[in-house]
């Protein structure tokens, strides 16, 4: 098992006063997980979803075909 520590970072695109997501992609190689956290609360809870999940949602924002709540 690695030991491998996430390098968070946040969109280049994501300028809007601290509401933001983090995101680890150096764990895709080793782990094929891509961690997900709150910027404002970095020690609060982590979401892992797999790769090819968070690969779909990207694009899924991308095309403007995310669900809204």
């Amino acid at each position: 098992m690695t030991t491998e520590a996430p390098q968070w970072f946040t969109s280049s695109y994501s300028d809007n006063g601290g509401a933001c997501i983090e995101v680890a992609t150096n764990l895709v190689a080793s782990r094929g997980l891509v961690p997900v956290r709150d910027s404002k609360n970095p020690s609060g809870p982590v979401l892992h979803l797999p790769a090819g999940a968070f690969a779909s949602f990207v694009t899924s924002v991308k095309t403007g075909d995310a669900p809204c709540g």
